[in-house]
């Protein structure tokens, strides 16, 4: 050790001494990085995954706002013959509202906007709005018993994709990055795109904890890709710069860092290295991924008149079919609109016009393609909507927000095809078979990725934190 690192350890704090400690194998990786900067260094934890994987990667198709359930999913003959009448007290009992309903004096049964059909081979009851969705019905498997505590969406999504209601901790996404790494050299492993509906009737906001990486280091924090402009800002060389320019200057610039990591084992350090390298390859990966000049007119037309419009849920959706083949690991798109506090009857059927069609055609392309098998495609939101209507008890105009019971629906990676999963009551109020929390998803999607839910965890403030906190157990009767 020379004079110049003494000194430096000499000032080393004991944060920094736990966390160079922590970094061997970081460190290890880095030696590998630095000899090759072309080449992804991130393969995960040793011994993850725990065993053998059903799905490769994951694409979750995120419905901002809480879909309604009952409009959509979850047929209720009984709730035709109830219309406008009280749903009975016997039902309802204590359930936690929104306080935009908790204090109503009447609750007025509203039945399905639209009547449902049913689809496929196994015969899945759907809502005549969702026609394409019921075309890849024998693919599907309908959750219809999920539930959560959250009454807000903030507070649910963050909920689903962390674990917790309050921000601060590891997406989803982050947690698998961290521990199966990445199978991609030239994109990242976990990338996010949103949209929103046209009308832009939703003023929910993304914010970034929903795919932040929490008290993970930060190279696994999932990467936006951004539905204006340049679709990730900053890639391009300044004007007059080469990419052979750039090459050399990054080579400087990762043995500086690689000398500091050294010093002290920030894991920060390395993840600025690795950054700095993902968006020189970047550079070249991301202009291709969204030059569509290859896909067949037939495709395009599959995904719908959207299909090249940037920032639409569609074009996110062709993209996230071309992240995964390219080895990218979680995909997450975000789309708002789902809110219907008062333009139930106005806004739901076109929403579901914009968005189950592409939806449909991600999972048809993926099966032709041969992928479906081994990728997991996550269908839903942060809660459902109120059996009751919203507003005028005479003329509600649309629904609440309403977490004790909803829907979801998955294909893929490992589920049962053409399934329905869990019970609710004639209302669609209360579960009545099969419940499955959001800490019980979390469970069954890590291990349809080989994970063991308890195990994946990282030590922060003196204790294991993992994705289900100290909860969840997985689902059996969704898995194939």
């Amino acid at each position: 050790m020379n004079d110049l690192q003494f000194e430096n350890m000499a000032r080393v704090t004991r944060r920094q001494f736990f966390g160079s400690s922590a970094t061997g194998v970081g460190v290890a990786a880095l030696a590998s990085l630095m000899a090759n900067p072309f080449v992804q260094a991130d393969s995960g934890l040793p011994g993850v995954p725990h065993f053998a994987p059903k799905a490769k990667r994951v694409v979750v198709l995120w419905q901002g706002g809480g879909p309604s359930h009952v409009d959509l999913f979850d047929e209720k003959p009984v709730m035709q013959e109830m219309k406008g009448k009280d749903i009975p007290d016997s039902v309802r009992g204590t359930t936690r509202l929104s306080t935009m309903s908790s204090g109503y004096g009447k609750w007025p049964c509203q039945p399905a906007i639209k009547p449902f059909k049913k689809y496929g081979q196994a015969g899945i009851p759907l809502s005549e709005m969702l026609p394409n969705v019921g075309l890849i019905a024998d693919d599907l498997c309908l959750v219809r018993s999920m539930h959560t505590e959250a009454v807000n969406h903030a507070p649910g999504v963050t909920f689903f994709m962390t674990g917790a209601q309050v921000p601060g901790r590891p997406s989803m996404g982050a947690w698998l990055s961290y521990g199966l790494g990445s199978d991609s050299e030239n994109l990242p492993a976990f990338v996010v795109m949103t949209s929103s509906d046209k009308g832009k009737t939703c003023g929910q906001l993304f914010f970034d904890y929903y795919w932040g990486n929490g008290f993970l280091p930060s190279r696994y924090q999932g990467v936006r890709f951004r539905n204006t402009g340049d679709l990730v800002p900053y890639l391009a060389n300044p004007p007059g710069v080469s990419r052979e320019a750039r090459r050399a200057l990054l080579d400087d610039i990762s043995a500086m860092n690689a000398a500091h990591l050294a010093d002290y084992g920030d894991p920060e350090i390395e993840t600025r290295i690795a950054q700095y390298e993902m968006a020189f390859r970047m550079q070249t990966s991301v202009p291709d991924l969204v030059d569509f000049s290859g896909e067949t007119k037939a495709t395009l037309e599959r995904y719908g008149d959207d299909a090249q419009v940037k920032g639409t849920y569609a074009n996110n959706c062709l993209i996230a079919r071309r992240l995964l083949e390219r080895g990218v690991r979680f995909v997450q798109l975000m789309h708002s609109g789902w809110d219907q506090h008062g333009n139930l009857f106005t806004q739901l059927e076109q929403q579901c016009k914009d968005t189950e069609g592409p939806s449909a055609a991600l999972v048809q392309d993926l099966k032709e393609r041969g992928m479906l098998d081994d990728t997991l495609v996550i269908w839903g939101g942060e809660f459902g909507r109120t059996p009751f209507g919203q507003g005028d008890p005479a003329n509600p105009k649309g629904r609440d927000h309403f977490g004790r019971a909803f829907s979801w629906w998955m294909a893929g990676g490992g589920v049962k095809r053409g399934s329905i999963y869990g019970q609710t009551d004639d209302f669609g109020w209360n579960i009545t078979a099969d419940p499955v929390h959001v800490h019980d998803m979390q469970a069954t999607i890590l291990h349809l990725c080989g994970i063991d839910h308890t195990k994946l965890t990282f030590r922060y403030q003196g204790r294991q934190y993992r994705l289900t906190d100290i909860h969840g157990n997985v689902v059996q009767g969704i898995l194939a």
